[in-house]
């Protein structure tokens, strides 16, 4: 089992004791990394390069070995779906949730089917490519691929991951405008801390978003 879980009911020890498999509560993991202050945004925003985006000729998704498996046994999928749900519920012997609620940020819905709770990466994939992550290493592109330390994975309704694809925000915002302000912080810092370049058009975005910290 890969987690510890305290506190099982007399009735989920005696199903144990006779081979019977019960769904139990799943304790909830690590709070999502939190998001930069606007300040320390503001100036991660002024110190990214603005460059013209590379070319996508060799791009993969596979290419950043995304849903990897991480210390705990479980794949990085597995991890933010329990880290980020409500009321999660897993079979006793699986990292899978088999129940819950995890809250999508870009439209403001709550997803109550584990299967439609997608994960999207603030900075899409293909948007990394682009913007540096080709001259990568295997290792480094798996990390960002599988980045649990910065705000880079996130819960996301099947329509809203759609809709975002491999945008950047000069293409795409989310529809919730009142998490314009957490998607700009989050979306510099880890261009930021990757060393990912940035265009003028998606500078401006980023920007204005961050105009609407204040509001």
């Amino acid at each position: 089992m890969r987690r510890a879980v305290l506190g099982l009911s007399v009735t989920a020890l005696a199903l144990a004791a006779v081979g019977v498999t019960a769904a139990i509560p799943a304790p909830a993991l690590a709070d999502p990394p939190a998001p930069p202050s606007e300040s320390t945004a503001r100036a991660e925003l002024a110190g990214l390069t603005v460059a013209t985006p590379g070319s996508m000729d060799g791009y993969a998704r596979d290419k950043f070995d995304i849903w990897a498996k991480q210390p705990d046994g479980c794949t990085t999928r597995q991890d933010v779906l329990a880290r980020d749900g409500k009321d999660i519920t897993d079979g006793s012997k699986s990292c899978q949730p088999t129940s819950g609620k995890w809250y999508s940020a870009y439209d403001d819905t709550t997803v109550t089917d584990v299967a439609q709770a997608t994960i999207d990466h603030m900075v899409p994939l293909a948007e990394a490519w682009r913007s540096g992550a080709s001259k990568w290493t295997a290792d480094q592109r798996k990390n960002f691929g599988n980045d649990l330390k910065d705000p880079q994975l996130l819960i996301a309704s099947e329509s809203s991951n759609s809709s975002k694809s491999d945008s950047g925000p000069a293409d795409w915002k989310p529809t919730n405008k009142s998490f314009w302000c957490t998607y700009a912080e989050d979306y510099t810092h880890v261009k930021s801390v990757w060393k990912l370049t940035t265009t003028d058009p998606e500078k401006k975005a980023l920007g204005s978003m961050l105009d609407t910290c204040k509001s």
